[in-house]
């Protein structure tokens, strides 16, 4: 069962943690946020939910929204035999939410701690970040410190790690 944006906004209100709505046509990725020409402080993010080749470990990989991952690099670095797309059944299993609405907000429904979370380091210095409320008809701008505040409390540990591009 996917989850509602009203869980999200009730845990966020919950934890004290602010955000700026911005509302926009549904994006189903990075390509269709560029078509829309809109400026936007902050970082714009690719998020990529992904599998080991095994299929037993899950991985919610955050990038910039340009970056072009070599997945074969990526698995390399991390230790991994193969990374590859996670199905959308499992994406509605882990983090109940639909393709194109992923973000690092959906680790809000990760409650067995199943995904781990990888930010790429080429991101992670900014201090805004653009993430999706479990549906790509709106981006919240959110700041850093509120999401390690919102990491800590999911029980999510994010690791700052090297992701190559192709």
């Amino acid at each position: 069962m996917l989850e509602s944006k009203s869980k999200l906004v009730d845990y966020l209100a919950y934890l004290n943690i602010q955000y700026e709505a911005i509302e926009h046509p549904a994006l189903h990725g990075s390509l269709d946020a560029d078509a829309l020409l809109v400026e936007r402080p902050g970082t714009r993010l690719k998020n990529l939910f992904l599998r080991d080749n095994e299929g037993k470990n899950h991985f919610l990989v955050i990038t910039a929204h340009d970056k072009q991952l070599d997945l074969k690099a990526v698995a390399k670095y991390q230790g991994l035999s193969r990374l590859g797309f996670a199905s959308d059944e499992r994406l509605a299993r882990y983090l109940k939410v639909a393709p194109g609405s992923v973000s690092m907000l959906a680790l809000m429904n990760d409650k067995q701690n199943n995904v781990t979370l990888w930010l790429d380091q080429d991101i992670w210095f900014s201090e805004l970040f653009h993430c999706h409320p479990f549906e790509n008809t709106e981006t919240w701008l959110m700041k850093k410190n509120d999401l390690e505040q919102f990491f800590a409390n999911t029980g999510h540990q994010p690791k700052v790690v090297f992701l190559p591009a192709k």
